[in-house]
């Protein structure tokens, strides 16, 4: 099995390896960034990819989704600190290649989740089990509570502008607004740019007229 490892905190990619070593016929490699992990990919086409979603360089569900496409036999495990319930929903319902596995999860779980993952199996683990047990509930435009930054940033997503443009024109890293980006998106209860944009419109952060220009 070869996994690459798209986990750019070096604590919990410290941990993974520990484990993987211990694991037969397992060899793995960092992906630093979405080139990386598209050459690695195109090298061993039926990976195992354990991603770091949230601090990532991936944008939202519709780039997984291409990926998912272009790489059919990738089995991928969401290994983050925080996923929303609504995106998770979005993602194992496209089929048995995605498991999710918080970063809270026991050491059992994580050898668990990738011994499912060779076999091509979806794993879930006990917390975010529950979480999808609760009802789902989308937020009320009122009750979205987004900082000036978030706020600024969505409106430019609206506009059409991609996160390297917008981290251009604030002067600021990729990382930092990619990040900011998936915050708004787990605020917002989004999984794309479109159902991003449908909200700017209907709370007036972007003016109908101006939109369709």
């Amino acid at each position: 099995m070869y996994v690459c490892l798209a986990d750019n905190q070096d604590i919990t990619r410290a941990g993974l390896m520990y484990v993987l070593s211990a694991m037969d016929g397992v060899e793995f490699r960092r992906a630093t960034d979405k080139t990386e992990l598209i050459l690695q990919l195109k090298e061993h086409p039926d990976s195992v990819v354990v991603l770091d979603y949230t601090i990532f360089d991936i944008n939202d569900a519709d780039e997984l989704e291409v990926l998912r496409i272009r790489f059919p036999e990738v089995k991928w495990i969401f290994f983050s600190t925080d996923l929303s319930t609504d995106f998770v929903r979005h993602m194992i319902g496209m089929g048995n290649q995605y498991s999710v596995l918080l970063k809270d999860a026991s050491l059992n779980e994580i050898r668990d989740c990738l011994t499912y993952a060779r076999m091509g199996r979806r794993y879930i683990c006990q917390h975010m089990a529950e979480q999808l047990l609760v009802p789902e509930c989308k937020p009320q435009a009122d009750e979205v509570k987004l900082t000036r930054t978030e706020t600024e940033i969505l409106k430019d997503i609206a506009m059409g502008m991609t996160t390297r443009e917008i981290a251009e024109k604030r002067i600021s890293s990729f990382h930092t607004v990619n990040t900011h980006r998936k915050n708004i998106f787990h605020k917002l209860g989004v999984n794309n740019v479109h159902e991003a944009t449908k909200y700017a419109l209907r709370s007036g952060l972007v003016d109908a007229a101006e939109y369709y220009i």
